[in-house]
């Protein structure tokens, strides 16, 4: 015989309660925490200005293996890379990033600028759906605008690069997405050039030329 709570039979209450416990679980291991920067210069992809007190460094997460375990969803296979960007001050100013732009370019001079917010939703829009809920008590939405899951909305805002400024003797990171859709190898002779950075004196520094080919030849990390 199956016990009733009100109009709801005992077991359904209790399948609905663990249903509910388990996608709280879900949704709470796919937050999104940015992995701690280490100083540019440790990193193989860099490029280090002695003078300037500056070094700024790219590691790309361009395998799944290594993409998996930071976000939820796999951008390589919507055609993006994400790009660990670290800049690192050693100097006793204040850094300034206000103006600064970021280029990818490619061996064959292809030049890819980093994607905005709306152009990785664009593509994330063909990401499947979940399937209409029919449990008895509410859950909280997996969903955000658009039809796009919510732990990608949410993940994509906080990872973004969005560092103003470099503090004395400190390091600021963050994810640039690369729309690398229908180009093979796109890492194989790619440099990424960095310009606009300003020391606290509002003086450019010279331009920064990252060679991928860093990363590619670098030993695998332990």
């Amino acid at each position: 015989m199956t016990l009733r709570v009100g109009t709801l039979p005992l077991n359904a209450i209790r399948i609905s309660l663990i249903v509910f416990v388990f996608t709280l679980c879900a949704l709470a291991a796919k937050q999104f925490t940015m992995p701690h920067p280490n100083p540019a210069r440790s990193y193989p992809a860099h490029d280090e200005h002695p003078t300037e007190h500056v070094t700024i460094a790219v590691d790309p997460y361009d395998t799944t293996a290594k993409e998996d375990p930071v976000f939820s969803v796999n951008y390589i296979e919507h055609g993006f890379y994400p790009m660990h960007f670290i800049v690192t001050n050693d100097g006793s100013g204040v850094v300034s990033l206000i103006n600064m732009k970021v280029e990818l370019v490619t061996h064959n001079r292809t030049k890819i600028q980093p994607a905005s917010n709306d152009d990785v939703f664009r593509r994330l829009t063909n990401l499947k759906r979940p399937g209409p809920r029919t449990l008895p008590i509410p859950i909280p939405s997996t969903r955000a605008r658009g039809g796009i899951p919510k732990e990608a909305y949410d993940e994509l805002g906080q990872a973004q690069f969005a560092a103003k400024a470099v503090e004395p003797h400190n390091t600021q990171s963050g994810f640039y997405f690369f729309d690398i859709s229908g180009i093979s190898n796109p890492l194989a002779g790619a440099h990424l050039y960095v310009t606009g950075v300003k020391d606290d004196n509002g003086n450019e520094l010279m331009y920064f030329e990252i060679p991928l080919e860093k990363y590619l030849s670098a030993p695998p990390a332990p």
